[in-house]
């Protein structure tokens, strides 16, 4: 049996014990503060970061990962006789998966298959349990290469944000788009389509907010033998319900909070799924 390494980045949003349980390598992007800058997950977490956000009066960035970090950890596992696969960001939110692409040109290997998720937080933390998942079960590289590839575009997300001013300054987000939730002061509920933020409707109130989201569900069928993972971020009001309403429907799923990459560009109170949809 091929021995393999899943390696993915910090805006797969996985709590500690899924990272650990699946033994995930979690390669962190960095959050800047003006001149400070911090290794997301490891020198802040989310509760530092959104008490930095509330105290400064500095708009934070976010930078990817650089192609001379992914070599180190590549070649590490390949010296011990690992075989790799690396899933990342977007390669339309960030020049991460670009990185990971030029280290393993460097390394002049096929023993690593780097592979765009075309998604970020609780969508690319699927892939990357579902790539673990395989792994486990003694499947080829060849074999979850090629899963993963296929399962992309039925991962489905469905977020509510209560604001969409940090989307829009980390142009995540059109300002045409954020200028629609400013001036009616409603939710907006946003999905990851093919690699990009969208917005898939904008509604009034908590309530509205989570019937669309199930709604979303309904549609796009969720396949329960699968993973699903409901995300947050700092939010009190759509969570509890939320959850309430998956647990009423026997949905087994996961809880994690967004990190502070995705938060710089989320912003708090922000709540929503990410789930593989039934195609077969």
């Amino acid at each position: 049996m091929e021995k393999i390494k899943i390696i993915t980045d910090s805006t797969c949003d996985l709590n500690r014990q899924i990272i650990e349980k699946y033994d995930l390598e979690v390669v962190p992007l960095i959050v800047n503060f003006g001149e400070e800058s911090y290794l997301d997950g490891v020198d802040i977490d989310i509760r530092e970061f959104l008490k930095k956000i509330k105290e400064s009066d500095i708009f934070p960035t976010t930078s990817g990962v650089n192609p001379h970090r992914f070599y180190e950890i590549y070649k590490k596992y390949l010296d011990e006789s690992y075989k790799i696969i690396s899933i990342h960001i977007s390669s339309k939110m960030s020049g991460t998966y670009q990185a990971a692409c030029m280290a393993k040109e460097m390394l002049e290997t096929e023993d690593i298959v780097v592979i765009d998720s075309n998604n970020v937080t609780a969508g690319l933390g699927l892939l990357a349990i579902k790539a673990a998942e395989m792994k486990n079960e003694g499947c080829s590289l060849k074999q979850i290469e090629e899963r993963i590839l296929e399962i992309i575009p039925h991962v489905k997300t469905a977020y509510a944000f209560a604001s969409l001013d940090n989307l829009v300054k980390g142009g995540r987000l059109s300002k045409a788009a954020g200028a629609i939730g400013s001036l009616l002061n409603i939710r907006l509920i946003l999905a990851v389509v093919d690699g990009n933020m969208a917005v898939l409707d904008k509604v009034r109130g908590t309530k509205k907010a989570i019937k669309t989201i199930l709604n979303y569900i309904d549609e796009n069928t969720l396949d329960e033998k699968e993973n699903t993972i409901v995300l947050h971020i700092d939010n009190e009001d759509i969570l509890p319900i939320l959850k309430e309403e998956l647990s009423e429907r026997k949905v087994n799923y996961v809880e994690c909070e967004v990190g502070c990459v995705v938060g710089t560009h989320s912003g708090p109170n922000a709540c929503g799924i990410a789930y593989i949809e039934k195609y077969i």
